[in-house]
């Protein structure tokens, strides 16, 4: 079966909430646990369900995803397998950006359907999951689907900013609603958990099924569909339609799934990680999450502590720092006595200094890394950021949103570093 299937990863959009992380990158490109971009999670799920035929759709900041696919992703030459870029472009037909989301895989038709697939499979690149799509596939085909929608049971708080579904005793769904808000609308779209938990779903507290944006189409369907109407947008628009003429079944998911859509949620999916027993693996060995290789030498920690934190390959931690959960990054130089918590320290693209060590030179601006004396707490350190010493970033003042500086923005209580930028030695956030 997935030798039926195209793969179409949508990673067009701006990624406004995840701002500054998006400011010069797209969403999908934003590194995650250190090593990984967030384009790993849909590419490494896809191949080990044995789909191997992947479609990006991009558009916004896409620079640095094209590179790190190029450089990531490289099939056998006798496999037929690919991962392809799409990016957005000026045609005889359209000459402005994509308009949503069904608008983006609508400009795209005459490459997916250049083959002879019978269904399309639709992910979203911004999302931390560990699915296998087959599973998916069994269930559109048992159930003689025209779409099938992945479900999540999620809790009320929750489900105002998800498309929540209604079905039926067979799954088949009858009623979807894009980010409920009101009390009327939520009451409409509510499930009993008891029937859920008949459906194998332990979902105690949690009422809603939420869409997590992963659909799978009839190739013929689709296009009809795309076709036949203007929607730009997947979920307020294409879906409830479909709804009313298609049988439209859910596919019922009970793991973990987590939304990277803000700056909270892309930092709290980060510390989780440093939990004795994470709510997510990377290193799951029936399906470890793939990423670009990187020839670099072990991690040097030279007397420092380290608690629950994870520290990625070339990195460099100098005597005296305590380091507390959090995640330092590829080629990170930490100088002594720093003391980092609850932090991604996302880490640096290149050495500097061709010995590897982290530079003790006063003179000029401050090398890249963190330098001695410095309090990190409750933050997101961009790539090749240079933190001077005696720096506290620790949102003294307990903001939890502020106005854009030249350094750094607060969104959601954590403090969120521009890439590349310079905070002299001494600074107080």
């Amino acid at each position: 079966m997935p030798s039926r299937v195209i793969s179409l990863i949508l990673g067009g959009g701006r990624g406004t909430r995840l701002y500054p992380l998006t400011k010069s990158r797209s969403k999908p490109a934003v590194p995650i646990a250190g090593k990984y971009r967030l384009i790993d999670i849909p590419v490494s799920n896809c191949i080990h369900s044995g789909l191997n035929r992947i479609f990006v759709l991009t558009q916004f900041n896409s620079v640095s995803l094209h590179r790190h696919i190029y450089n990531t992703y490289k099939f056998d030459p006798y496999g037929g397998g690919f991962v392809e870029i799409l990016a957005a472009q000026q045609t005889m037909e359209n000459e402005s950006w994509y308009q949503g989301t069904a608008d983006a895989v609508r400009r795209n038709i005459p490459y997916f359907t250049e083959g002879n697939h019978d269904l399309v499979l639709i992910l979203s690149g911004d999302q931390l999951y560990r699915m296998d799509f087959r599973e998916m596939i069994r269930t559109h085909s048992e159930n003689h689907a025209a779409v099938t929608i992945a479900a999540l049971p999620v809790a009320e708080a929750e489900a105002k900013a998800c498309g929540i579904m209604v079905i039926r005793a067979d799954g088949q769904v009858v009623d979807f609603e894009e980010k409920p808000k009101t009390r009327e609308k939520l009451d409409r779209v509510r499930t009993d958990p008891n029937w859920l938990q008949r459906l194998g779903l332990n979902a105690t507290g949690r009422p809603y099924l939420a869409s997590m944006g992963i659909y799978l189409f009839n190739r013929s369907t689709l296009v009809d569909l795309l076709n036949s109407s203007e929607s730009a947008d997947f979920g307020h628009e294409l879906l409830p339609q479909t709804i009313r003429n298609h049988r439209v079944q859910a596919h019922l998911f009970d793991g973990y799934w987590e939304d990277i859509g803000t700056v909270g949620a892309f930092h709290k999916a980060n510390i989780e990680l440093t939990r004795d027993e994470p709510p997510f693996d990377f290193s799951h060995e029936d399906g470890p999450i793939f990423t670009r290789p990187r020839f670099l030498p072990c991690s040097r920690i030279l007397g420092a502590t380290v608690r629950n934190s994870l520290i990625c390959d070339g990195s460099v931690i100098s005597p005296g720092s305590v380091i507390e959960n959090s995640v330092i990054g590829v080629r990170a130089r930490i100088g002594e006595n720093v003391t980092i918590r609850d932090s991604y320290i996302m880490g640096i693209d290149f050495l500097e200094n061709p010995s590897g060590q982290f530079s003790l030179d006063s003179s000029g601006p401050p090398p890249l890394g963190i330098g001695a004396n410095s309090v990190i707490e409750r933050a997101i350190i961009d790539k090749n950021v240079r933190i001077g010493r005696d720096v506290r970033i620790i949102n003294q003042a307990g903001h939890d949103h502020t106005e854009e500086t030249p350094t750094h923005v607060i969104r959601d209580g954590i403090v969120v570093t521009h890439k590349g930028i310079v905070i002299e030695d001494g600074t107080q956030i």
